[in-house]
Formats: structure tokens, C-alpha cells, sequence
């Protein structure tokens, strides 16, 4: 008889998961939704054994759904995720996160000498390549990339007041 021992994560009756997650991007996903400071439920399992990924991440958050512009954030560096909406205990929406064709508002230009790095005026992206991920500012022309890719800390403090504010 083989002895197996599992950990169970107890279900979520309303919220969301995000399933799928590069290991290497969890805490990046937490970071800019802004979930260390969420004040209910956030369940995170990291290098979980996967079929599709070898190993994922995966976070389970309670009483929360998330916004187009926060799935998209999620997309920029989890674009194979798993967005999978809880109610009552039953799935009542799976989706995979999607790469938006224009970003707004979260992402800084990776020129320093960009307008929006110098003068507070939000930033604007053309997505023009979804596959390696590469982002052309609307106001300098010039390119970010996942590699140089940061997020405003201004936008992400923003959605945890708004998130406050709505509780």
C-alpha cells in the first residue's frame, strides 16, 4: 500500500484564483495587485507540481474579483494564467488572461527621459508584440520590454485605497 500525504487547500465560497502562474511571477502578481495588503483571505502555493508548466503558482483570493485593467496587469507577467471566478463554491467563470492591445495608467515608460517620468501624466502603450512581450510608449516612441518592464508604485498604492474605500 503506498502512503501518500497531501495538503488540501480548503475551497473559496466567493473570490477568485489565479491559477497557473510562473513560479518566477507569483510574488510579482501579488506585488502589483496589491494583495499583501488586501485585509481577507490570500491563499499562495508556489512550485506546485503542474502538467502544462512542470511547476506553478497559484492564488486563491477571498470576497475579491478582479477588474479588466487587473487582469491585464496580471497577463504582462503571467500571460498563461488562469483566471477562475468562485461563487457559491462553483466556477462560474474560467478565462485565460489576456494581453491587451493598449496599456494605460500602470506600467512607467523605461526611458528616463520620457515626459511621464518627468511630469505626472499617465502612461500610454501600444502593445506591439504580445509573444515577447514588447510595449511602445504614445508619448516618446520609445520600446519596453519585459525585461525592462517596472510598475508604477503610484497606481498600484491607488488600487488598494480604491479597494479600501469599497469594502
Amino acid at each position: 500500500m503506498e502512503n501518500k500525504k497531501e495538503i488540501l487547500v480548503s475551497a473559496i465560497e466567493n473570490g477568485t484564483v489565479i491559477d497557473h502562474i510562473p513560479t518566477e511571477s507569483v510574488y510579482q502578481v501579488i506585488r502589483i495587485l496589491g494583495l499583501e495588503k488586501y485585509k481577507d483571505e490570500v491563499l499562495i502555493g508556489n512550485y506546485l507540481n503542474s502538467g502544462k508548466l512542470g511547476k506553478k503558482g497559484i492564488i486563491k483570493i477571498k470576497n475579491k474579483h478582479f477588474s479588466v485593467e487587473e487582469v491585464s496587469k496580471i497577463a504582462l507577467v503571467a500571460p498563461f494564467a488562469t483566471i477562475i471566478d468562485i461563487e457559491d463554491y462553483k466556477v462560474v467563470k474560467k478565462f485565460n488572461a489576456e494581453i491587451p492591445d493598449h496599456i494605460e495608467n500602470f506600467v512607467r515608460c523605461a526611458n528616463p527621459k520620457c515626459i511621464t517620468n518627468a511630469e505626472v501624466v499617465p502612461t500610454k502603450f501600444d502593445v506591439v508584440d504580445k509573444e515577447n512581450l514588447k510595449l511602445r510608449c504614445h508619448y516618446c516612441e520609445k520600446f519596453t520590454t519585459k525585461e525592462t518592464m517596472k510598475f508604477s508604485e503610484i497606481e498600484i498604492g491607488r488600487a488598494v485605497q480604491q479597494e479600501c474605500r469599497d469594502r
